[in-house]
């Protein structure tokens, strides 16, 4: 137990010590966290600014609560006539979001699709008040109506959504460099000849390695946690702590990319710059950084075939989604059996000396 508490205190010295592992295993992840807490945050509904050519009776004639609605929705100025090119041209410029003018009974929507959000939108907002318009002249009610009830909590906020995969790809990139420069460097100095040769078991070793990493885990957790909750006022669900056994499992997976990153190259710039090309893609690729539920279906299964994706999906089910802990579980077994494959394929490859 002394070897292997000294070894573990020497690895996390050294981490601490090494600023670029610092750097790019807390701070960079969480300049990233700060960023879009700092977007989503301050993202606000804002009205459509909105251009009228001449009257538009249409809207002129809606009913005080449809017309209160449409002045929340829309910012509306109105032109003459002789200014409808030069208003169409602001937003064809994307200066202005909608030029509208009637022509007879039809309403004329002029838009860009340029943010197709939010023509999407224009159109669909629009399309509501011209069937409203058009029930109340006919005098007939509608036959069907529409109750929308959103399935989360009216508190849940895009930051929620957001620091699950952030923290996923954290831990993913702090355990895979850190293991394939870890494994290359020693091999390259001859480090792990001598640790063959001397009494202290190799397995005390690996032990310390991996319980240093799993610390560095758990004070990245700690961090985007309290740092969400405190400056973002992110909100955890009753099972959030189930994320801390997630975030263990998903340690151990990528210290085994890290590993077989390391087994294969021959150098240490080789070793980070492998497990570089494994995990960055592979964050666009599982919803770290942007949500994937409009993706096509083959991108979705090449998706779910990537651990970082069970990582991400386990900590968002449990951390904000109100999910009980069993939720965790089928996610924390794909990462171990993830683990143990890569590792296994890792003492394969691997080679006491780099030529």
């Amino acid at each position: 137990m002394k070897a292997f508490k000294a070894i573990a205190v020497a690895i996390l010295k050294g981490f601490v010590r090494d600023k670029a592992s610092v750097f790019f295993a807390i701070v960079f992840p969480l300049m990233f966290l700060v960023l879009f807490g700092g977007i989503f945050n301050n993202t606000e509904s804002s009205p459509v600014e909105t251009k009228s050519v001449g009257e538009v009776a249409l809207i002129d004639g809606l009913p005080k609560d449809a017309k209160e609605a449409f002045d929340e929705s829309f910012d509306v100025e109105q032109v003459d006539a002789a200014d409808r090119d030069d208003a169409i041209a602001e937003v064809r410029k994307g200066d202005l979001d909608l030029v509208l003018e009637q022509d007879g009974d039809t309403l004329v929507a002029h838009y860009t699709q340029t943010d197709q959000v939010k023509a999407a939108t224009i159109r669909g907002v629009l399309q509501a008040f011209v069937d409203g318009t058009n029930v109340a002249v006919t005098g007939q009610e509608p036959k069907f109506s529409l109750q929308a009830e959103s399935v989360e909590d009216d508190s849940m906020q895009m930051i929620d959504f957001v620091t699950p995969g952030l923290l996923g790809w954290a831990i993913a990139m702090s355990a895979a460099f850190g293991a394939a420069a870890t494994l290359n460097g020693w091999r390259t100095t001859k480090l792990l000849r001598r640790i063959q040769l001397s009494p202290v078991p190799t397995g005390v070793v690996v032990g310390a390695r991996v319980v240093a990493t799993m610390l560095i885990a758990l004070v990245q957790t700690a961090i985007f946690l309290g740092l969400g909750t405190v400056a973002f006022g992110l909100n955890l669900t009753g099972s959030w702590w189930m994320s801390v056994p997630l975030v263990m499992c998903g340690t151990l997976c990528f210290l085994a990319v890290g590993l077989l990153s390391g087994a294969v190259a021959k150098t240490t710039e080789g070793a980070v710059n492998m497990a570089n090309f494994l995990v960055l893609p592979m964050a666009f690729l599982s919803g770290s950084f942007f949500p994937l539920d409009s993706a096509p279906g083959w991108l979705q299964v090449i998706s779910k075939a990537m651990p970082l994706r069970h990582l991400n999906d386990g900590m968002l089910d449990v951390m904000v989604r109100g999910e009980g802990p069993a939720a965790a579980l089928v996610p924390m077994g794909i990462l171990l059996v993830f683990a143990a494959v890569l590792t296994a394929i890792a003492a394969k490859l691997f080679r006491w000396d780099t030529v």
